[in-house]
């Protein structure tokens, strides 16, 4: 393992991420507190508990989920995409490292990114509305698999991506949508049944649902079957992320 090669590529990435901090940490930061302001203050106030947690702090995963899996996605499809755009990754591809030590320095990178800026927003939400957390390990465990998770599927987002505009699509026309259906501002529970057996097909409802059981031991479905998800996502993503470096599609043309 060249762990030389693998810190070089982890310093740099985090090195342009500290450039760009108003848009890496200051632009979602206050735009999960605009979510908190709209949806714990003035439509919390109308809202009555949701299995005995006050709707403010209800929420509180699902907005930490919704920047995370966001940002996760954006800092590693930039990260690959912006080498291959400007010609640099040939370099990379042609030193005498592997392509897991390429990937950890690049999704390594991205996925520290986000679980900062996770932990960045977890301290801003005590500023609007008080919450506990019941198991911060799990806590902690769900939080380090989502980031991990989405960097890989961020990191394929950027070797597919053949312009500027296909960055964004899979960010913007699929991912935002899952989460905001995937639980982060509501129980499924409260869905009607047949919408309750649909959403189940959506992979954001696990990755809410276990993260927000860490805070107060309630959950949408089983946590278990949250981590096997999780687990199972990630797997999938290293996987295809093999075939990618095996076949080098998108990578050598």
């Amino acid at each position: 393992m060249n762990g030389h090669a693998i810190r070089t590529i982890y310093r740099f990435e985090l090195a342009r991420w500290l450039r760009t901090l108003v848009q890496s940490i200051l632009s979602p930061v206050i735009s999960t507190s605009l979510y908190f302001v709209v949806f714990g203050a003035a439509i919390g106030a109308r809202i009555p508990q949701i299995e005995g947690v006050s709707y403010g702090a209800f929420i509180v995963p699902g907005l930490i989920m919704l920047s995370v899996l966001t940002e996760s996605i954006a800092n590693a499809s930039f990260g690959i995409f912006m080498p291959k755009y400007s010609g640099t990754l040939y370099e990379v591809l042609s030193a005498p490292i592997s392509y897991i030590e390429i990937l950890l320095g690049y999704v390594g990178a991205a996925a520290t990114k986000s679980v900062l800026l996770g932990l960045i927003i977890l301290i801003t939400a005590r500023v609007f509305v008080p919450f506990h957390i019941l198991h911060p390990l799990w806590m902690i465990t769900f939080l380090l698999l989502t980031s991990i998770t989405f960097s890989l599927f961020g990191f394929m987002i950027g070797i597919w991506a053949t312009g500027w505009e296909k960055l964004q699509i899979v960010p913007i026309m699929v991912v935002t949508p899952l989460t905001f259906l995937g639980g982060s501002f509501y129980s499924i529970n409260m869905l009607p049944a047949v919408w309750q057996k649909v959403t189940l097909f959506n992979p954001v409802v696990y990755l809410v649902s276990g993260f927000r059981w860490s805070f107060y031991g309630i959950s949408d479905v089983s946590v278990s079957l949250s981590l096997g998800m999780t687990l199972l996502f990630m797997a999938a993503c290293l996987i295809a992320i093999g075939v990618i470096f095996k076949t080098g599609y998108r990578l050598k043309a």
